[in-house]
């Protein structure tokens, strides 16, 4: 944790003028600055990555899904928004349960998204373009049309086969009770029996099994995979639900906060990423972890030089619209992180979480999956100017960030009508919750084209709402003042000036609902989350507001600057 009440700089103060919109001061080229390589500052310390949820981000080929044609036709795009590299949600061959978070084949691409000799192409191009690529695996579970676990069902009882899941008898007279009290992630019960008498673990939907990782095959498989993506040029890989591989091999019943949990976080997984890391470092890859752990410390662990690189921080985007949370989570995450040397990352949005515009539009700004419902009110205005703000911070902060597809563009979360929405949530919740889906509409890139550009023909896999067209890519890039050009503005500044991305973060002296801090070579950031204008620390030049500074230079609420000293 850095010091608390650095003291300002005492440079005079130079009246600035704010134009409409944001401000900058420089020129700012048309394409991004190339971004240093060097060896005592790697990539992934200090990138800006962006989130490609392939099936809603561009269709090449009118079927109406985005695939690895839609995403080749718009890679001068993400270059020319700032990004230094892509994460691509899952690819490859599946049933589609959960958005192919349900893996059949780890080495064959889904024939709606392409080939595997496009994903290598796709892979290829984005690098000439100094874009590196980040491909998703699923560690916990595939899917129940894999090879292995079809061979399982095919074996029976106390075959070989099903020793890489967990099989487990039932309880009761006749086993027609679940082998435990376990509750899945998606809800409901975690276990699925067969014709055969026998139940099988799925801690997500009935058709993503649970691995065995105490089984050797297991581990050998996934190295397997890592080393195949890694040799197609992947230079980082993110890792789903990655606390979750392990369990208690009894399977016990558990009770939340009297027992030890059986399946998140056990102690056995390090070694695991112990190996994969080894692996990694023979490519010069990355990992990223999904890891959502209230023990701060326990989370570092992750972290330690010989395991994974870095994790996402699920704290910061679940907080509220708020000076004293976010800033305890900026504490509490940077924190976690100095013991170990690892660099933060920041991250507002996801495919699973609600778009940012819509969440900080709501009376309850913070992000919980358990108080997600239909029907809540939003003021998308709010929202908007508390968005831009945001990004301002997030970028600002020490380390990584990863970009949401579609938050460049302020796009609000979409209300489905329930016929339309497929995310296994929504069914598992008995129709309470309404899914993820919201977040996953297709992009809109071209305001007067059909689909709104999205693809040449053929509709869209989700609806798009009446008004997306206000949120097109070409109407954006005609308006200064848009989100878009927010963004590529900021990630342009933060790319080309010096003191973003890893590096030392210094609390300001400020209002308590206002979060001010410095950065290395005189960068300030300032984010007013009071009611009233507040005043900037004394500075040389404004680099970039999200909205205009009022006529005596104050910074207005819900409002975001950055300052050089």
């Amino acid at each position: 944790m850095r010091p608390q009440g650095h003291r300002a700089p005492t440079t005079p103060r130079v009246p600035v003028t704010a134009p409409k919109g944001h401000t900058t001061v420089g020129q700012t080229s048309s394409a991004p600055a190339p971004a240093a390589e060097t060896t005592a500052a790697p990539w992934w310390r200090s990138a800006a990555v962006y989130q490609v949820y392939l099936r809603s981000f561009a269709d090449g080929d009118g079927d109406g899904t985005g695939d690895l044609a839609g995403v080749r036709a718009r890679l001068p795009y993400l270059a020319e928004l700032g990004v230094q590299a892509l994460w691509f949600s899952p690819w490859y061959a599946s049933p589609m349960v959960d958005g192919g978070y349900d893996v059949a084949d780890y080495r064959a691409i889904h024939p709606s998204f392409g080939t595997l000799a496009e994903a290598e192409k796709l892979i290829a191009e984005a690098r000439g373009l100094g874009l590196r690529s980040i491909v998703d695996i699923v560690p916990n579970h595939i899917s129940d049309q894999h090879p292995w676990f079809r061979a399982a069902l095919a074996a029976g009882p106390g075959s070989p086969e099903r020793e890489l899941f967990h099989f487990r008898e039932g309880r009761g007279p006749d086993g027609s009770q679940p082998p435990n009290n376990w509750v899945s992630e998606f809800g409901g019960v975690p276990w699925t029996r067969l014709p055969d008498g026998q139940w099988y673990l799925h801690l997500f939907a009935a058709g993503q099994p649970d691995l065995n990782w105490a089984h050797p095959a297991v581990r050998e498989e996934h190295e397997a995979v890592l080393r195949f993506w890694f040799e197609r040029g992947a230079a980082g890989v993110r890792i789903d639900s990655a606390g979750l591989l392990l369990k208690d091999p009894e399977l016990p019943d558990f009770t939340v906060g009297v027992d030890p949990h059986p399946f998140v976080d056990r102690d056995e997984l390090h070694e695991v990423y112990r190996s994969w890391r080894r692996l990694a470092d023979e490519y010069d890859g990355v990992f990223i972890g999904e890891i959502w752990l209230p023990d701060s410390e326990r989370f570092a662990r992750y972290l330690r030089p010989d395991e994974l690189h870095t994790a996402f921080n699920m704290d910061f985007l679940s907080r509220p619209w708020d000076a004293a949370e976010l800033r305890a989570s900026i504490d509490r995450t940077l924190a976690e992180h100095a013991p170990v040397g690892a660099p933060a990352t920041w991250v507002l949005c996801n495919h699973d979480v609600t778009r940012t515009v819509t969440r900080y539009g709501r009376a309850e700004s913070g992000f919980d999956f358990a108080a997600k419902a239909f029907g809540t009110p939003t003021d998308l205005a709010l929202g908007t100017r508390r968005a831009r703000a945001a990004a301002l911070l997030t970028l600002a902060l020490p380390g990584s960030v990863y970009l949401y597809q579609g938050e460049e563009l302020g796009l609000p979360e979409v209300e489905l009508a329930v016929e339309h929405i497929q995310d296994p949530m929504h069914a598992r919740s008995g129709g309470t919750d309404p899914g993820r889906d919201g977040c996953r509409v297709p992009l809109p890139w071209a305001a007067a084209a059909p689909n709104c550009g999205f693809g040449p023909d053929g509709g869209t896999w989700l609806p798009q709402p009446a008004g997306w067209e206000a949120y097109a890519v070409d109407r954006q890039e005609a308006d200064p003042d848009s989100m878009l050009s927010l963004y590529r503005t900021a990630l342009r500044l933060r790319q080309r000036e010096p003191g973003f991305g890893d590096g030392g973060l210094w609390w300001l002296p400020s209002d308590a609902a206002v979060l001010a801090f410095s950065r290395p070579e005189g960068l300030m950031c300032v984010v007013n989350l009071s009611t009233e204008p507040a005043e900037l620390p004394v500075h040389t030049r404004v680099l970039l507001a999200s909205g205009p500074l009022t006529e005596e230079g104050r910074l207005p609420r819900d409002t975001a600057v950055w300052l050089r000293a």
